[in-house]
């Protein structure tokens, strides 16, 4: 399987998960937009993947519905169809609930959820018109399970697995498929940012927060890798049949087992 002539839109990926994802797709043969708040970083990554494959940059606020549906446009106008979309964008905010400031929540709520919602509205009328399409979402081991102190991540990482049935069922008589990743802890900026937070909101070290909170439950101790997550990406998207969709694949080395 491979992805020559295919198109793909995948946001976040200037860096960690989305950057791991657009190295693979490139390699695979399509042509990738690497979409990111930060543009400056979008063409970093855009230019060192140019050497293997075609790539664009894209500024892209995945909260803004503008924003979302100009990026995508551009990359159907550029390049005439767009195949797959990733929805990777992503933040972390840790709180108690009771002490959750409200604007936190609306911010982690917009980036995870709000953003599946509308790249995937902007892409789908794309996808119907050319009868196929492949939308992957990123989720999470807490896309099936919670922690203490990510009430916000939780709750949209699990609205993200409604979203992505919802979008199979509807989405099958047009040829568009959608499929979930749900990773353990992969070691990015994302989780590093986490270890000090963890450990001074539970009052441990950051090294008990690495071995009891994040790895304790896994078979070997071990973080996800960055190319464990972009192979399974890989895999959904390359995935030619209906055999495949709305479904999720925990990559956690057997934290979450199911």
């Amino acid at each position: 399987m491979d992805l020559n002539g295919k198109t793909a839109i995948i946001t976040g990926a200037a860096s960690g998960l989305g950057r791991a994802i657009a190295k693979r797709f490139v390699a695979a043969g399509a042509k990738v937009a690497i979409a990111d708040l930060n543009l400056a970083a979008a063409e970093t990554t855009a230019k060192e993947l140019s050497s293997t494959g075609q790539t664009m940059a894209l500024v892209m606020d995945v909260t803004s519905e503008d924003a979302v549906n100009a990026g995508v446009a551009k990359v159907a106008e550029a390049w005439g169809r767009i195949d797959i979309l990733v929805s990777n964008a992503g933040i972390q905010i840790v709180h108690k609930l009771e002490e959750f400031p409200f604007a936190d929540w609306k911010k982690v709520m917009a980036i995870h959820l709000d953003g599946a919602f509308l790249t995937s509205k902007a892409v789908l009328p794309i996808m119907y018109k050319q009868n196929s399409g492949q939308i992957i979402f990123m989720g999470s081991v807490h896309s099936k399970l919670a922690s203490p102190l990510k009430s916000a991540y939780v709750a949209a990482k699990h609205g993200i697995m409604g979203l992505a049935r919802v979008i199979a069922k509807e989405g099958a008589a047009h040829g568009v498929r959608t499929n979930v990743i749900c990773p353990g802890f992969v070691k990015t900026p994302l989780v590093e940012k986490q270890i000090p937070e963890q450990a001074k909101t539970l009052g441990i070290s950051e090294e008990e927060v690495v071995k009891k909170v994040m790895l304790g439950g896994t078979v070997d101790g071990e973080f996800t890798t960055l190319e464990d997550v972009a192979e399974v990406a890989f895999t959904f998207a390359s995935f030619p049949t209906n055999a495949l969709t709305g479904q999720s694949l925990v990559v956690s080395h057997g934290w979450f087992m199911e």
